[in-house]
């Protein structure tokens, strides 16, 4: 089933925000001690049977009137989720909705029609409507449905019961019996109870997904390829216009060199901005090589590539000749005029970056700091919100739009299994441009405290977390938008931190496990479906109980 993440970011009256915030207060309050629920926020969960998290954070700043976002996390398509969760939390999410600012676009109407007093008009349209989509997410247990989740949780419960000695009178069986007998056994003793186990899982990941997922990466690659060739045939058909030939071969060769020397030059950081070394940000003796290579053996292929042409296929037919020719000629120059405008934005780039300010001891609210301490490492998963200022400018806006883009379709063609990179704690995660694109949001589920989440971005995914992140305002020093950024620890921490504010609302659906644990419950419950396994599989099945 599809997975989908969500937001709705609505502008708050800066008069009503403290009332907002005791609106939401109250609601966590209600979920947390309804005595006509038998659990802790049982309403929403039943309530909204889909959702896997749910979150309500109200950001304030000197920059921005307040804002009011909810982020969500579900199965299925965004229609039914929000009538659900109407149905589900219509008695506080109208009056939340009244704090907020009527939108001065075509939806302004239909606030009005909503927040009406005593209106009977839906809210979910509204909502809807209202929707923010994420510039990049991550699914961590990607392709399992919260239904899934949780019975497959539930029945590992089952096999660690029935695997324990209730009577330590009592011999346990299962000591003497191999992996292959255990299995058997097993299922036999479970199958009565958990009668979907007789049945084949459903895959994760249809084949049809992942060829739509591969097929999308390709063409974003296709068509940045076709972007990045156009100003260097550009290049050509003027040095072709207004140069002769060996005039114009010269420049064809030494333009890309000069920019290839201009940012060898530039490489290192500034004094008391580079990253440690141990981050692995720095470029090995191999990528300078082929780096040198690219810069200048491809020039050089572009400018002699006609005739290369000319005498490969010369022992063609004349009616022939014209077309390798023609084709080969064409992927020659292509190399160049790519090579030329990749050099070209990296020489941008960099001036840019070498002129950036930064921000390395940004200040935190440490009211806003106790509260999120305070809300934080109550059960293994936390949550995180965080909003910043987007840096100005054309190149740097088509840089980061393009590469949220592409991080998207790759992590969905990469990240199948659970993993981020070598990082399994992100439940759910996504970032999403606000505010006619001013400003980045980023939300995130995840296992484990706050500090080691970021520290293993830090040591594992830095590249990553700098190219998404990196157009923030005051972002740790960057190089070449991938480089250091987030390798600065500590400043990244504290920049990060500065952009967080407290989640007044945060719900899990299975707030007791992992994604670790998850995708080993589902380990096992795959091969308690399976009716015989090899030895080799009962073997690996077996150390997962």
């Amino acid at each position: 089933m599809r997975q989908t993440t969500l937001s709705v970011v609505l502008e708050v009256e800066p008069n009503s925000v403290g009332r907002l915030s005791s609106i939401i207060d109250k609601l966590k309050w209600d979920e947390e001690n309804d005595p006509g629920v038998t659990e802790r926020y049982g309403r929403l969960k039943w309530g909204v049977p889909k959702l896997h998290f749910l979150s309500m954070s109200v950001f304030e700043g000197a920059d921005y009137d307040p804002i009011f976002v909810i982020e969500a996390n579900f199965d299925g398509r965004p229609e039914s989720f929000w009538v659900q969760l109407e149905a589900t939390l219509a008695n506080y999410l109208r009056p939340i909705l009244r704090c907020c600012k009527p939108p001065l676009d075509k939806d302004g109407k239909l606030y009005g029609d909503v927040t009406k007093p005593d209106s009977p008009v839906p809210i979910a349209p509204y909502l809807e409507r209202r929707t923010v989509k994420p510039s990049v997410f991550h699914h961590g247990n990607r392709g399992l449905e919260r239904e899934r989740i949780l019975r497959e949780g539930e029945l590992f419960v089952a096999t660690q019961d029935t695997l324990a000695q209730s009577d330590p009178t009592i011999p346990n069986p299962y000591r003497g019996m191999n992996a292959l007998q255990i299995h058997q056994t097993l299922r036999t003793a479970l199958l009565h109870r958990f009668q979907w186990l007789g049945t084949p899982a459903p895959a994760r990941i249809p084949v049809w997904e992942s060829a739509l997922d591969w097929a999308r990466l390709s063409g974003f690659l296709l068509i940045v390829m076709i972007a990045l060739s156009l100003p260097g045939f550009l290049f050509l058909a003027f040095l072709r216009a207004f140069f002769p030939d060996p005039v114009s071969l010269v420049l064809l060769w030494t333009v890309p060199l000069v920019a290839g020397i201009v940012l060898y030059l530039t490489r290192k950081a500034r004094s008391g901005e580079a990253a440690p070394t141990r981050s692995g940000v720095t470029l090995s003796m191999k990528d300078k090589i082929v780096l040198g290579i690219l810069v200048v053996a491809i020039p050089v292929v572009g400018a002699a590539d006609y005739a290369l042409c000319q005498a490969v296929f010369s022992f063609l037919p004349a009616w022939a000749q014209n077309w390798p020719v023609v084709g080969f000629s064409f992927v020659g120059i292509g190399f160049y005029t790519v090579l030329f405008s990749v050099l070209v934005i990296l020489v941008w780039l960099r001036w840019l970056e070498l002129r950036d300010s930064h921000h390395d001891e940004p200040k935190v609210d440490p009211r806003e700091m106790r509260e999120m301490t305070r809300r934080e490492d109550k059960i293994p998963q936390n949550h995180m919100g965080s909003v910043v200022l987007v840096k100005p400018g054309v190149l740097r806006m088509a840089l980061v739009r393009t590469g949220h883009l592409g991080l998207h379709l790759y992590l969905r063609v990469k990240a199948t299994d659970g993993y981020l990179s070598s990082m399994r704690t992100i439940h759910f995660a996504h970032w999403a441009f606000i505010n006619n694109g001013s400003r980045l949001m980023f939300f995130s589920n995840f296992d484990n405290s706050w500090d080691s989440y970021l520290d293993d971005f830090i040591e594992k995914a830095h590249k990553g977390l700098t190219l998404a992140w990196g157009s923030g305002v005051g972002f740790p020093a960057t190089r070449f938008l991938v480089l250091d950024g987030a390798s600065h620890g500590r400043k990244f921490k504290e920049w990060a931190r500065h952009s967080m504010t407290a989640s007044r609302f945060w719900f899990s659906a299975y707030k007791d496990y992992t994604v670790d644990q998850i995708e080993r419950h589902a380990r096992v419950a795959d091969g308690l479906r399976k009716a015989t396994l090899t030895p080799d599989e009962a073997a690996e099945w077996a150390r997962n109980l």
